[in-house]
């Protein structure tokens, strides 16, 4: 692989994984695509120092074996989780990561539905809870309401007890409306600046111009958190209201709470398209259009 478009990705055989000290090697099952895997291999994120490079954020699939110090888990246990930030190397049969930011696979899901929630779940859930503190009785904008992290976003928000308005194109209104959207701003007929005003926060996964022009629907004291314009927030242009950048880590804290989001009915599984791990160069070409709801998931292995 090297940077470029869909095309620099290659399927091949690399050497096994080995686990280190407090790291569980995994079997991965499924591995889904995020639009931090495309700019990584397009380079637009920080260059890669050396190739081969294997992408991908998160994954599901089953401990293959433990190494050395790892109690909390046992051979075969099904897992999922985030690879580390700058750590990658979800779409492969294998991995070795730290036990400590691995949580278990409920039953009730499938490989591809904890590949599909995790890196996007977590995402929603720092950013809603943890970054802006969405409170209920709140007014939130949500930018892109279609994709996978805004789609569970929405119905966190609705969890929250917030009012949710969101944008997307006509073909998804009533998707979003089925994930628990109030309001639905189609942005390929409307300018949401004109339509929306005096949201207590705004909630981005679009960037660009979509970014910049949120400030204008903050009230005074408002919040607008950012995950699609780079390391840091765009800069406010009002002095009255926050921009804000969501640190994502990585524990098990947040999958489990994932979970129990899930479990409680308060999240459903997003949409999934799904592509064998051949394919990864046809699924990096549908998610870097950024015209598909829900999300794309590679399939590594069937059992």
């Amino acid at each position: 692989m090297r940077h470029g478009g869909p095309e620099v990705l290659e399927y091949g055989d690399l050497p096994d994984p080995v686990p280190g000290a407090g790291e569980v090697l995994v079997n991965i099952h499924a591995a889904s695509v995020n639009a931090a895997d495309w700019k990584v291999r397009a380079g637009s994120y920080t260059p890669v120092s050396r190739f081969p490079y294997v992408p991908g954020r998160d994954f599901s699939g089953a401990v293959a074996a433990l190494g050395e110090g790892v109690k909390d888990f046992k051979v075969g246990d099904p897992v999922f989780g985030v690879c580390e930030v700058s750590q990658e190397g979800a779409y492969a049969e294998q991995i070795a990561i730290r036990a400590a930011i691995v949580a278990r696979k409920p039953d009730a899901l499938s490989h591809a539905e904890c590949a599909a929630l995790a890196l996007a779940g977590l995402t929603a859930v720092v950013s809603l809870e943890d970054t802006l503190e969405l409170k209920s009785g709140e007014t939130i904008l949500i930018q892109g309401g279609a994709g996978g992290v805004a789609g569970f976003a929405i119905q966190l928000a609705k969890h929250i007890g917030a009012r949710v308005v969101t944008t997307a194109s006509a073909a998804n209104h009533a998707y979003v409306r089925s994930l628990g959207a109030d309001e639905v701003i189609d942005y390929r007929t409307e300018d949401f600046t004109r339509t929306v005003s005096g949201c207590d926060a705004v909630f981005d996964t679009v960037g660009g111009e979509v970014a910049l022009k949120s400030f204008a629907v903050l009230r005074p004291g408002g919040r607008a958190a950012f995950i699609a314009s780079g390391a840091s927030a765009p800069a406010s242009p009002r002095s009255d209201v926050r921009a804000l950048r969501p640190k994502v880590g990585r524990d098990r804290r947040h999958l489990e709470r994932i979970v129990a989001l899930v479990r409680s009915g308060a999240v459903r599984v997003p949409e999934i398209r799904r592509y064998p791990l051949a394919q990864a160069a046809a699924a990096h070409g549908v998610s870097e259009g950024r015209h598909f709801r829900g999300k794309l998931v590679l399939e590594v292995r069937s059992r």
